[in-house]
């Protein structure tokens, strides 16, 4: 060749994704063979045929049992057309790299390199017509080839075709290369999409798989799989021409919607369309059913800026700066392509976009209601959802906007007192107010969120109480963890988890809380024991002490939850606290009192005397009514739970059934659930 051969070689990139472009190569040179024939003679490209084998490593067949066996490896790939041939100008331009010879059809003097990038050698063997003589000319083809060394063509009478045979497929290639006949078609249709949907057509094209006996022609697969309604439309893009043809794909693979970038008929990038067109979801359909969405953009332009491998083009994705309004980048062909697309897809776009909406609005009205305040400050385009999304899916794409609003409202906060230069009164003002309003509905937003959470916790102790499907209920620790994580104090990180809410708002409030913590390592008692109250809390209120040394008695009471499993019939109303859920939780109140201190370890002199108040988390099963009437409870109202106050022990006592917990705290949040249009019952 005219250039060192094995140089270019190395300086020539084929990355592994695309293994299959060899191949692709050779079936475009055949379609110009032919169509260089045709161009000549007059002949009609229905006359002519390209014809693809897959060549696999022969194995044994092994019995698998039924279904289709494995694919053998491809070892290699045999690509024979009836086209014009290796010629004496084809042949001069085949030892030329970088030859001109094909320049008008897009092409750069160096697919053959990428043969031998992906195969070991080619085997070409060519019989053409040249000065009213029949002739062949047959070669091999690889990192040591020298044309001097081939013999000349020479004069034979048979058929005018050429046989290009990829020998030795590389395994790291091959690897990466589809493995069926069916999906090596599908590629290779894709990859050359533009020759079948221009006006001039192409010849037919046949891929053979003789170690399977399976043949699939690329016309049957498009008419399966593409529908005949394509069109193209003609568009600038800074005096730049380009083409764009709309495809529809009827297939029932998951394949997304593109944008194929294309050079010289060949597919060389695609984009995925995903989220850059409003409506344009995973799934649409028209009159004809479901397709895929694919549109290819072809130009002298690009023609221009591909590389020589044919694997990418010379085009920034963004330009800024000197260049701006004369450089072409990706992102102006986009925007000028979506419009287009839009308009092409007109009906069916529409259709999911309602349907979209009516997904949204029911996902955010009943079951995530947080989000309905920052709807009017999210961009219309990104509240175009796909109408199968799931709610996980949903909102996660919710809650990344909600994020996007808080990061801008602290970025805007920064300069908010600050005026403008050159900004009137009042487009101060008006920058104000949106501020201001955008930071109410965070708030809102925030606030919403909260009492969300408030429902779901309240839905989840609901179903933590009722009977398994082993006809069992729940162990006390499901409860215990629903209203405070266990094993924690209120220094945890987990405490952030807690509920106390379910049972006394007041209860988030206070100097220390601990849960299932044994009171020898709670700093609020100097009780040694190991007993593991539920839940322990000292509060104190307007705690001068904290801060000087002129009060010795802050205010302060101590409170005491226990739990116990749902329908627990075992109690008994005696003395012993083992079995006594009220005596033992006062005696709990009672090593909690001895020795009382707050945080900074000072002790509280008056703490015998602190009130104290004690919850029991029991259903009244008869054995748990006996105990509440051993202390002389009243029982509610609604017949739910007992309260009542002890002297002797100075404390309020509150047993409340599972129910009466439920049916409370669906009371005290029902105001904020009819608010956010949330089912209270």
């Amino acid at each position: 060749m005219d250039s060192e051969l094995q140089g270019r070689l190395r300086n020539t990139q084929l990355p592994y994704h695309a293994a299959l472009m060899p191949l692709f190569e050779a079936v475009v040179n055949s379609i110009q063979s032919i169509e260089e024939r045709c161009l000549s003679s007059g002949e009609k490209f229905s006359q002519h045929c390209v014809d693809v084998r897959v060549l696999r490593e022969r194995q044994d067949d092994l019995p698998l049992g039924s279904g289709r066996k494995p694919e053998n490896p491809i070892v290699a790939f045999e690509i024979t057309d009836t086209g014009i041939g290796f010629t004496d100008d084809n042949w001069n331009s085949f030892n030329k790299l970088d030859s001109l010879w094909k320049a008008d059809k897009g092409c750069r003097g160096i697919g053959r390199l990428m043969w031998l990038k992906a195969f070991e050698k080619v085997q070409i063997d060519s019989g053409f017509e040249e000065g009213g003589l029949r002739k062949r000319r047959s070669f091999v083809f690889d990192v040591s080839y020298d044309k001097a060394k081939v013999n000349p063509a020479r004069k034979q009478d048979g058929l005018r075709q050429t046989t290009v045979r990829l020998c030795d497929f590389d395994p790291k290639y091959a690897a990466h290369a589809p493995k069926t006949l069916e999906a090596i078609a599908m590629g290779l249709l894709e990859h050359i999409l533009w020759y079948f949907v221009r006006s001039v057509g192409v010849p037919a094209i046949r891929l053979h798989d003789e170690d399977n006996r399976e043949e699939i022609a690329l016309y049957d697969l498009l008419d399966l799989h593409m529908s005949k309604s394509t069109e193209t439309q003609d568009f600038e893009v800074k005096n730049q021409r380009f083409t764009i043809t709309h495809c529809k794909f009827r297939s029932t693979k998951n394949k997304p919607h593109v944008l194929g970038y294309c050079a010289a008929g060949r597919l060389v990038k695609e984009e995925n369309l995903k989220g850059k067109i409003p409506g344009l979801t995973a799934s649409i359909s028209d009159d004809g059913g479901e397709f895929t969405y694919t549109a290819y953009i072809t130009g002298p332009f690009l023609d221009e800026r591909v590389f020589e491998q044919r694997v990418g083009f010379n085009i920034d994705s963004e330009v800024e700066g000197l260049f701006e309004k004369s450089e072409v980048s990706f992102k102006d062909i986009r925007e000028a392509v979506v419009p287009l697309v839009t308009s092409y897809l007109g009906d069916s776009l529409a259709e999911n976009l309602e349907a979209g909406a009516d997904r949204l609005n029911k996902f955010v009205a009943k079951t995530a209601p947080g989000y309905r305040p920052l709807l009017p400050h999210i961009p219309k385009d990104e509240l175009a959802v796909d109408p199968s999304i799931s709610d996980k899916d949903l909102d996660l794409h919710l809650h990344k906007h909600a994020y996007r609003i808080e990061m801008r409202l602290r970025e805007e906060g920064h300069d908010l007192m600050k005026p403008k230069f050159g900004e009137t009164e009042g487009q101060y003002t008006s920058r104000l107010e949106k501020y201001l309003q955008t930071a109410a509905d965070l708030k809102q937003s925030d606030l919403a969120k909260y009492v969300m959470h408030r429902k779901v916790v309240i839905d989840l102790l609901e179903a933590a109480i009722e009977k398994g499907d082993d006809g069992k209920y729940a162990r006390e620790d499901v409860v215990h963890s629903l209203i405070v994580p266990m094993q924690i104090t209120s220094d945890h990180i987990k405490f952030k988890r807690q509920s106390l809410w379910l049972l006394d708002e007041r209860l988030a409030f206070h100097e220390y809380l601990a849960s299932d913590i044994p009171l020898s390592a709670q700093p609020i008692t100097e009780d040694s024991s190991g007993k593991e109250p539920d839940i322990s809390c000292l509060q104190t209120y307007n705690n001068p002490i904290l801060v000087s040394e002129k009060q010795r008695n802050p205010h302060a009471s101590i409170t005491v939850i226990e739990i116990k499993r749902p329908m627990r019939n075992d109690m008994r109303a005696d003395d012993d606290e083992k079995h006594n859920p009220i005596l033992q939780s006062l005696n709990y109140l009672k090593r909690l009192r001895a020795g009382a201190k707050i945080r900074n370890g000072r002790t509280i002199t008056n703490a015998a005397t602190l009130p104290g108040y004690v919850y029991v988390l029991a259903d009244l099963t008869p054995k748990m009514v006996e105990c509440c009437e051993m202390f002389n409870l009243n029982v509610t109202a609604d017949g739910e739970g007992y309260f009542g106050y002890h002297p002797t022990w100075n404390a309020y006592i509150q047993v409340l059934s599972f129910d009466r917990l439920v049916i409370s705290a669906k009371e005290r949040n029902r105001a904020f659930f009819d608010q956010l249009g949330l089912p209270a019952n």
